[in-house]
């Protein structure tokens, strides 16, 4: 997980801190959960100051949401385009299995996903930074499929967005059973019959 070398608060850190709190943020999260980190943990993790976490975020939820949006802001799947839905499929759900099985995902997300009733900034990040965008893609994936003639234009868009993308989540983020290629390609055959029963 990647993050940009900027601040919400427009202040500029010096790229080595910026690499160190953000990978002490994401750690101490993966270790501690929401409920218990605290910024004093993540600047002793990264061996800053204190200060250097609050001249740019006011609060834990303030630091997580900036530094949440910024890791996902280049790594949105672009909509596949093989020609056919079973393919695009695929090809979809093989990148969104990879970008939640990394480590920090997997081991962050859950926790996150905690909070979300209780914690508002997290809440929007997640649902208009994280979800939204990769909805779309589900969207526009959808409507080409219909365009073509592989889907018939009954379909449920908004259910089968939820189609697509729920089963893999469940299995990586809350079994974290294995999701190999095989599987996905059992997924995928499983998610078109879904999607097409929705019509």
């Amino acid at each position: 997980m990647t993050v940009r070398r900027t601040t919400g608060g427009g202040s500029v850190l010096r790229p080595r801190v910026t690499e160190a709190i953000v990978s002490a943020a994401f750690a101490e999260l993966a270790a501690s959960g929401y409920a218990r980190l605290s910024m004093e943990a993540v600047a002793r993790r990264a061996g800053v100051g204190k200060a250097a976490l609050y001249r740019r975020w006011s609060s834990k939820e303030q630091m997580l949401a900036d530094l949440i949006r910024q890791a996902v802001a280049d790594t949105l799947p672009p909509a596949p385009a093989t020609g056919a839905f079973r393919s695009d499929l695929r090809e979809l759900l093989g990148a969104l299995r990879d970008q939640v099985a990394a480590p920090v995902v997997s081991a962050v997300v859950p926790t996150l996903l905690a909070e979300l009733r209780h914690t508002p900034a997290l809440a929007e990040v997640l649902q208009t930074d994280v979800a939204g965008p990769r909805r779309e893609v589900g969207v526009q994936m959808l409507r080409a499929a219909i365009a073509r003639g592989d889907l018939p234009p009954s379909v449920d868009v908004d259910l089968a967005v939820d189609l697509l993308i729920a089963p893999l989540l469940f299995r990586v983020l809350v079994t974290g059973a294995a999701c190999d290629d095989p599987y996905l390609d059992t997924l995928a055959a499983a998610v078109e019959a879904a999607v097409r029963a929705t019509a």
